[in-house]
């Protein structure tokens, strides 16, 4: 018969292995916390981004239905705004953490080949990323939206 070996416990060498497996995952978990900051960045200003942006057509769109206001281009087709900057937190300084957006508007009138139509264009940009986001709208006049009424 063989003799019994003590068998409790773990070597030096299986230590050694099980700390040398620990810190190769925490370098891998450490290597992607910055792509996970800039997606995260990214996805906050996508976000800030498109709430200014819907904001913008908005606005737009409910100046151009009334048929109380004048023709947005009657003066030069197309109606291009100069720059407009937005500052998220509504300060009139920016604050800790905010950046400035830039809008551009863009009305374009669609007559003759589409009378009473209007294509409005916003593009919302910010520091870093100079394209931004872009969306198109066609608006047209409604008369049950006009103020002061007939």
């Amino acid at each position: 018969m063989s003799p019994l070996r003590c068998t409790k416990g773990m070597s030096l060498v299986e230590v050694l292995v099980a700390l040398f497996l620990i810190v190769i995952g925490m370098l891998a978990l450490m290597s992607l916390q910055p792509a996970a900051w800039r997606t995260s960045n990214r996805s906050d200003f996508l976000g800030r981004a498109g709430g200014i942006l819907h904001q913008e057509l908005e606005v737009n769109r409910i100046l151009i239905m009334n048929e109380g206001n004048g023709n947005p281009c009657a003066t030069k087709n197309p109606q291009v705004y100069p720059p407009r900057y937005v500052i998220p937190s509504g300060q009139a300084t920016q604050q800790l953490g905010d950046v400035t957006f830039t809008v551009l508007t863009a009305i374009t009138d669609l007559a003759p080949a589409q009378p009473g139509s209007w294509r409005v264009t916003v593009n919302v940009n910010w520091p870093g990323n100079t394209n931004g986001i872009t969306e198109t709208i066609v608006v047209g006049r409604q008369l049950s939206l006009m103020w002061p009424p007939l």
